[in-house]
């Protein structure tokens, strides 16, 4: 079935339990709570579920695509909004399911058959509407034009996307990680060609390999996608037993991923050809992973520098003092001035989070005074003595403070 078709009797937003206007990440947040629930790694053996989950990665490559879900959308306008009305009965549901003998109207009066539209009718079909939509789906594509389907061309596999969570040192550092994905994958048995192994697809004799073929009618000449080979161009004698001839089949896989180093919270990671696998031998499509990051007890980020809350001693700040501060990698000596201020922040060069380009970001240290809390009888005295030598020497810690 053409993918124009599918277009039309698929409701991508039904699928993912979405409104027409949902904004995208109301899309991505209803796809990744459906994606985790319809997984087939959680529902093993259930084909419903995996079906469902199909349907949904599906409606979410569409509506996540922006220019695609423009399309889509203006598709749904075009028809639901009378440009073509149903005979009769309309659009139930808002599109045409396809059915074979259904006949529609035009504004202008003029009736079509459904089937017609995509050269797929039965009967006397008036046949031709293809170019119509071959200009729509692909504006600014590839491909297009006369004498090339849409169903012709290989089709790419559809984008998916899945989740991993790193500890805050791997996501500033980088890292390698295992991520096991289940999708669509090129068959093992047949290597994604759809034929029974030690056989070949043939080219389709009756369309010459193009996929489509022509037909006249009065005087206007009409292409329509060929019949026997369903518009591939191509003809398998004896399909691969394990993909049932469509070269692709839902399988287990582990990827070791390169998690580049400094990446943030919520990031979007783009493998190439990682994602679901095309038909009949097409390109793959992407495969996005999702990084999440779990909070630090010790370090913050902002951006590439490193941020962390030094704990110091009232003697330290007053007497000054060189002090072990962890990194990333290792520690480093930080050098506290005397008569330091409680809260200042000392910045050590290159000690931050790794760029990308080279370099690193810088240590942020921020003193912060500990008080303790208790005390034993010397050092009450000795205490005792720093107040009256703070008061002989005029120091007041609250000179200009308040009204």
């Amino acid at each position: 079935m053409a993918p124009q078709r599918e277009w039309l009797e698929r409701d991508f937003y039904k699928d993912l339990g979405v409104a027409s206007d949902a904004s995208s990440e109301e899309i991505k947040k209803a796809y990744r709570k459906l994606a985790r629930e319809l997984h087939p790694d959680a529902n093993p053996g259930d084909t419903k579920a995996e079906e469902r989950f199909k349907r949904v990665s599906e409606a979410h490559s569409v509506l996540s695509d922006a220019d695609k879900r423009k399309e889509y959308d203006e598709t749904r306008a075009m028809f639901a909004g009378g440009r073509f009305r149903g005979g009769g009965n309309g659009f139930p549901g808002g599109f045409p399911g396809g059915g074979g003998g259904t006949r529609y109207s035009t504004d202008s009066g003029a009736d079509f058959n459904i089937g017609d539209l995509f050269g797929g009718g039965g009967g006397e079909s008036a046949g031709g509407f293809g170019d119509l939509f071959e200009g729509l789906f692909n504006r600014g594509g590839a491909g297009g034009g006369r004498g090339t389907s849409t169903a012709t061309r290989p089709r790419r596999g559809n984008d998916l996307e899945t989740e991993t969570t790193l500890t805050f040192t791997d996501a500033a550092l980088g890292t390698t990680v295992p991520l096991r994905v289940t999708s669509p994958a090129p068959c093992t048995t047949c290597h994604g060609s759809g034929a029974k192994p030690g056989t070949s697809p043939r080219v389709c004799p009756n369309c010459n390999g193009s996929g489509f073929v022509s037909r006249n009618q009065g005087a206007f000449g009409f292409s329509e996608p060929c019949q026997d080979c369903q518009g591939t161009g191509s003809r398998i004698d004896d399909p691969c037993s394990d993909c049932d001839g469509s070269g692709v089949k839902v399988r287990a896989r582990t990827i070791n991923v390169r998690i580049p180093a400094g990446v943030e919270d919520g990031q979007r990671i783009r493998l190439a050809g990682q994602g679901e696998a095309g038909r009949r031998g097409a390109p793959s499509g992407d495969l996005y992973v999702v990084v999440h990051v779990t909070p630090d007890r010790v370090f913050t980020r902002n951006g590439h520098d490193l941020r962390v809350q030094l704990p110091v001693s009232i003697s330290e700040l007053v007497l000054g003092a060189t002090v072990s501060v962890p990194t990333l990698d290792g520690s480093v000596g930080v050098k506290i001035p005397p008569n330091t201020t409680d809260g200042r922040t000392l910045r050590v060069r290159g000690r931050g989070v790794p760029k990308r380009a080279g370099g690193a970001g810088d240590l942020l240290v921020t003193v912060k005074v500990e008080v303790p809390r208790k005390l034993d009888d010397a050092a009450v005295e000795a205490m005792k003595a720093y107040a009256e030598a703070e008061r002989a020497g005029g120091f007041d810690p609250r000179a200009g403070w308040g009204r």
